[in-house]
């Protein structure tokens, strides 16, 4: 045992940010915030236990647990972003525009004002306005949402930690003052001149600029990575980059005579990069996929391995270190899964390759797509109820097609578009519509995608686990009992069988509620029915909760009916009563109260009472036929804060 412990001492680190971010995700899993003081205990008491522990591997990365969970709890307390309490409509806004951002039919105008701090309005009016404008309108705002559904997505959150306070509209704009030509918003100048959803996409990093349905096309495929920018874009950019000006360079002999012409034309390269980060508007993926690439080309200029698990760690703590919201998010993890699968296949397995050079490289593409898919199918399952099942397929057939045909047309056509050469972004439009129409064929194969349903916490944590023993454990050969020579593949097994075993035996939900309690729904026939076809305040909620039920979202919104204005739930041992108006509460009210069956009451307005305060509904969530019901956590910093 002591041989074994100390053969995984240089594994360490590679498990650190594993468990710091363990650490991260049990912090913003808690129903209810934890004390700002025992934050600030467990971070200090994390980090100085690291520098003690830090030749013991299972107290150093306890450790590390710790400093991740008091890390994230004291970066969310600092962000402290204010949050709009409720509702507000009819009113007037104004404030400088921030950022503008086209997607489809509507424009988003991030503002920031003096009322309500920053915010994000949809509008749309044509108006032409700028980056620094100061503009006002008529609209209302809008608080953000919880998540749905448990360990859902919680869009409160995300706005949060985009400094957004609430969202809204805004209608009859009017500008009041308008920005000089040196705050003139590039991106929309550039939007404006090219009038293209692929530039809008693939250069400015506008989200859901491409046309209706597109996007649920190519994530059937499993494609939907083209269309945030990220690692894959910075990569070719990158690589396109360092080629031109390499070559550029070696004309000049004098000027490269001492130095090797690969260092400056990679600081060419990262430079450019820089420029893009700025010219895509900086998104989360963005910025994280440049801090990887800056990584990756000062390894490159130093001498040593840039594609690494070291490095990968490097960048992995850079991230949690910049903002640990970073780590529950999809981006983050399926960026990570892939990297890591890559490497694990590149570096730990090391497989032959076949000696032709045509087959080599179809073998590779193959062999690196199935790697990066098994690593991230659990991510993309848990994010987004469903899988690709043809997104192998997808990715060889179509990342070669926007790799080296669209990619490149449409960022010599962009500034072609500019100056007036509309030629290339035509062209790349007419040859995207061909590769679309592929797409769709494609797509229209059956069980093309699959909705799986919920993946629970606990399941998620233990595959991660698995993959994580498969990576980082140092097997010993030398030891002659099979299992102990095979501790990281066999931990993998064990791991993510369990975690798979969870999945499919954790029941589903027999009653849904939305945080503001006016949308329910229950499965009748297995499939969710609600009380009400559609509702604008829970746009979104009906298909989670589809996804979460296992069933295809984007379906109709089937309803049940309710009786003199109560719905009733009948599970085998209790009942569930929601009661859909003033006058069917107030009827019915005591009865329910005193009904030992009755498990659950809910209302849409806000009810309390001292004779059953147990059976009252508060929050949003799910119940379950056990009886048991997982609350949706509403009281988090990013739900609400006292005035």
């Amino acid at each position: 045992m002591q041989k074994f412990i100390k053969a995984q001492k240089l594994n360490t680190l590679f498990w650190a940010p594993i468990i710091v971010a363990f650490g991260v995700g049990l912090y913003f899993s808690q129903y209810n915030e934890p004390n700002i003081i025992l934050l600030i205990l467990l971070f200090v008491l994390g980090i100085t236990a690291i520098i003690t522990f830090r030749k013991s591997p299972i107290l150093a990365l306890i450790a590390c647990f710790i400093t991740g969970f008091g890390y994230a709890g004291i970066y969310t307390h600092i962000k402290n972003t204010p949050v709009l309490h409720h509702d507000i409509h009819e009113i007037e806004i104004q404030g400088i525009v921030n950022d503008i951002e086209t997607t489809g039919e509507k424009t988003k105008i991030y503002l920031q004002t003096k009322k309500f701090g920053n915010i994000r309005v949809s509008t749309t009016d044509t108006i032409n306005i700028k980056i620094g404008d100061v503009i006002s309108g008529n609209g209302g705002l809008f608080k953000p949402k919880p998540a749905d559904t448990p360990h859902g997505f919680d869009f409160a959150r995300h706005m949060y930690f985009k400094n957004i306070t609430a969202t809204g509209y805004l209608q009859n704009i009017k500008i009041i003052y308008t920005a000089d030509s040196g705050v003139y918003n590039i991106r929309h100048k550039i939007h404006n001149l090219s009038k293209s959803f692929l530039t809008d996409s693939l250069v400015l990093g506008y989200k859901n600029a491409l046309p209706n349905g597109h996007r649920e096309i190519w994530a059937t495929n499993g494609m939907a990575h083209i269309w945030s920018i990220s690692g894959y874009h910075m990569t070719l950019i990158g690589g396109w980059l360092f080629i031109l000006f390499y070559f550029i360079l070696r004309l000049f002999p004098s000027l490269v005579r001492h130095i090797p012409a690969r260092s400056p034309a990679l600081v060419c390269s990262w430079t450019g990069l820089l420029v893009y980060v700025f010219i895509s508007g900086g998104g989360v993926a963005t910025i994280r996929a440049f801090i990887m690439a800056t990584l990756v080309i000062t390894a490159f200029i130093l001498g040593r391995n840039a594609i690494s698990f070291r490095m990968a760690s490097l960048a992995f703590f850079t991230i949690i270190f910049i903002n640990p919201y970073y780590v529950i998010t999809a981006g983050f993890q399926l960026s990570f899964a892939a990297i890591y699968g890559i490497i694990w296949l590149w570096q730990n397995i090391n497989p032959k390759t076949p000696n032709s050079k045509i087959i080599k490289y179809i073998y590779t593409a193959v062999l690196t797509a199935l790697v990066a898919t098994m690593f991230t199918a659990p991510f993309i399952i848990s994010h987004f109820g469903t899988i690709p099942i043809y997104g192998i397929m997808g990715n060889l057939i179509f990342l070669p097609i926007f790799s080296f045909i669209i990619m490149p047309l449409v960022i010599i056509g962009t500034p072609g578009a500019i100056i007036g050469i509309h030629a290339p972004l035509e062209f790349v439009h007419i040859l995207y519509n061909k590769a679309y129409i592929m797409a769709e064929k494609l797509s229209q194969i059956p069980y093309s995608n699959i909705t799986i349903g919920n993946i629970p916490n606990s399941a998620i944590i233990l595959i991660t686990l698995g993959f994580a023993c498969l990576l980082f454990i140092k097997d010993i050969d030398s030891f002659k009992n099979f299992f102990a020579r095979h501790v990281g593949p066999l931990g993998a097994i064990l791991f993510i069988s369990t975690g798979i075993i969870i999945c499919a035996t954790t029941p589903k939900p027999i009653f849904y509620i939305s945080s503001d309690h006016k949308l329910i729904a229950t499965p009748i026939n297995g499939k969710l029915k609600f009380n009400k076809s559609h509702d604008s305040g829970n746009y979104f909620t009906f298909d989670n909760w589809k996804k979460f039920n296992g069933e295809q979202p984007g379906t109709e919104n089937l309803r049940f009916t309710a009786e003199s204005g109560v719905y009733t739930i009948l599970a085998k041992d209790f009942d569930i009563v929601y009661f859909k108006n003033f006058v069917s509460l107030s009827k019915n009210f005591l009865t329910a109260c005193e009904n030992p069956r009755i498990k659950y009451i809910a209302s849409n307005f806000d009810i309390n009472s001292e004779k059953c305060p147990d059976k009252i509904i508060r929050n949003g969530g799910v119940i379950y036929k056990s009886g048991k019901m997982i609350q949706i956590p509403s009281n988090r910093p990013w739900h609400n804060r006292p005035e």
